[in-house]
């Protein structure tokens, strides 16, 4: 399998038809600087992840690492899980930034980027923090939306607002009933407000509808308390009938394609094509009533966090939700990224061993026999290498004595040696076959995490600087603390999502389909 130079690894991927392509780097690694398409799918829970990410084993794949190798060993581990066209960028990132491309901060960049366009040309009408908080001194009606989900609106967001993912305003309008009072509609940041407020506006013609500039970190930085660990509460019910009405309405204003199961199955049987299936509806409507051909997506965390479920680019993507309103606004903001869109309504109704003829390799993940941490602790003491496979900041804050950390891609010399290994079940099932085949006497997993330990009575070590930060390359520390009193970070983030069209080539730009509008005509 020979590897690409950057250059026709770029002109690949933004060439027609589909390809995925994996930065293999763990999140603080990828989070530093990448390219605007990879997709992140760090090696040290590679087989797991890949088969949601790419389930067509013969679509083409690029793979991204830090010029150390993890490609090729990936390269290995797909090939064994029957991905048949796999190539990766020779000197991985540095290489990219190397032959003059840019290596993107952050996360999520093409769902980010896709806010900041469509504020630039669609003009989305907005509100300052000095002006909302004036119109709630003076008692003005207003509805204050929360549009991230309802973890994030607990952890921290606007006093007065109430918690309301992007897509449920449209759906349950009915039961919003905002009259003549104009809708405001914040996130943390920039993205969510904006793409919350452009799509409700598009859903409901008429409706003075105002994104909040900035979100909780532009209230927090003009000197305004946030509100924390508010209730998000349950949503309010909807009407059926209406919400189906405006989905139609919507669906025949942007020709959006609505299909049945019968032609959903056409479109995932079509060799050479790539075909997700997901569910639009709010998590608490999925657990009551999943389904196991959709995954659960809502549909404001799927246009926020697209490349958290899709990983293949220009890839058919079929929605479903109960009355297809949710469904056509993601599958609206989705074709302004570049994919093919289709709406499939009614999951309530469908049956419930209905399925896709989707391909996905079959799972990979064999568990090494359990070890207790006890006997750990005696066994690490005796000589047995005890590794801790858990998140680098968790390992800071407690670890099992004589545990030292560490993670798949860069697993020490292990030959002849009894390992133990702590984490969860998926990073140590993958991590227990590398070490095995290079040569280690056997592999256990410890039992439990660091609350059992401690409830099971065992003292643990801490080291705040070990592992150093530069060793760290699982956690991002890039503005990771803006919500969190930071405002130097807020400042930092913000002014990065600003700045992203900016760092866009003619081809990155090329990668959006933006409909004309103008949302203040």
């Amino acid at each position: 399998m020979p590897a690409l130079d950057p250059q026709e690894a770029k002109r690949r991927l933004h060439a027609p038809g589909e390809i995925a392509c994996l930065d293999l780097r763990e999140q603080g690694q990828y989070g530093e600087g990448h390219p605007f398409l990879a997709v992140p799918c760090p090696y040290s829970r590679l087989e797991a992840l890949v088969r949601v990410l790419v389930p067509r084993r013969d679509v083409p794949v690029v793979l991204v690492d830090e010029g150390d190798g993890v490609s090729e060993r990936a390269a290995t581990r797909l090939t064994a899980m029957g991905y048949s066209r796999i190539d990766w960028i020779a000197g991985g990132a540095p290489a990219w930034a190397a032959a003059g491309y840019t290596l993107f901060k952050g996360v999520n960049l093409p769902s980010k980027t896709l806010g900041e366009l469509v504020e630039e040309h669609w003009h989305v009408p907005a509100i300052g923090p000095d002006t909302l908080d004036a119109w709630q001194e003076q008692g003005r009606p207003l509805h204050l939306l929360d549009g991230r989900s309802a973890g994030e609106y607990t952890k921290m967001t606007i006093p007065g607002s109430r918690s309301f993912p992007n897509g449920e305003a449209a759906h349950r309008w009915d039961a919003l009933a905002p009259g003549e009072a104009p809708v405001i509609i914040n996130c943390a940041g920039r993205t969510r407000s904006i793409i919350g407020t452009a799509g409700l506006a598009l859903m409901q013609p008429g409706a003075v509808v105002l994104a909040l500039e900035n979100g909780t970190q532009g209230w927090a930085l003009s000197g305004r308390a946030l509100a924390y660990d508010s209730a998000a509460g349950p949503l309010p019910q909807i009407d059926r009938a209406a919400s189906r009405l405006r989905a139609d309405a919507f669906m025949r204003t942007h020709a959006i394609s609505r299909i049945d199961r019968l032609k959903a199955e056409d479109l995932a049987g079509e060799p050479g094509r790539t075909t997700y299936l997901l569910d639009m509806r709010d998590p608490a409507e999925h657990a009551a009533t999943p389904h196991a051909a959709a995954a659960s997506a809502p549909g404001g965390q799927l246009i926020q966090a697209t490349d958290h479920w899709i990983g293949v680019r220009r890839a058919r993507i079929i929605l479903a939700d109960d009355t297809g309103l949710r469904a056509a606004l993601a599958a609206f903001w989705l074709r302004q990224l570049g994919y093919e869109t289709y709406v499939l309504p009614d999951i309530e109704s469908w049956p419930a061993d209905w399925r896709l003829p989707v391909s996905e390799p079959p799972p990979d993940l064999v568990a090494p026999p359990a070890i207790s941490a006890d006997e750990a602790i005696e066994r690490a003491q005796a000589g047995d290498l005890l590794l801790d496979l858990r998140g680098s900041l968790a390992y800071r804050a407690g670890h099992l004595p004589g545990a030292a950390w560490s993670i798949r891609p860069r697993l020490p010399a292990v030959a002849g040696r009894h390992v133990l290994l702590a984490g969860d079940e998926t990073a140590t099932a993958l991590a227990s076959r590398d070490l095995a085949e290079c040569g280690a006497t056997s592999v256990r997993r410890v039992t439990g995490d660091a609350s059992d330990w401690r409830a099971e009575g065992l003292a643990l070590d801490s080291s705040p600087d070990a592992p150093a930060d530069a060793d760290a390359i699982d956690f991002l520390f890039f503005v990771h603390d803006r919500h969190d009193g930071n405002l130097d970070a807020a400042r930092r983030y913000l002014a990065w999502e600003l700045g992203l069209v900016a760092q866009l080539d003619a081809d990155e730009r090329g990668e959006y389909r933006l409909d004309t509008l103008d949302l203040r005509a």
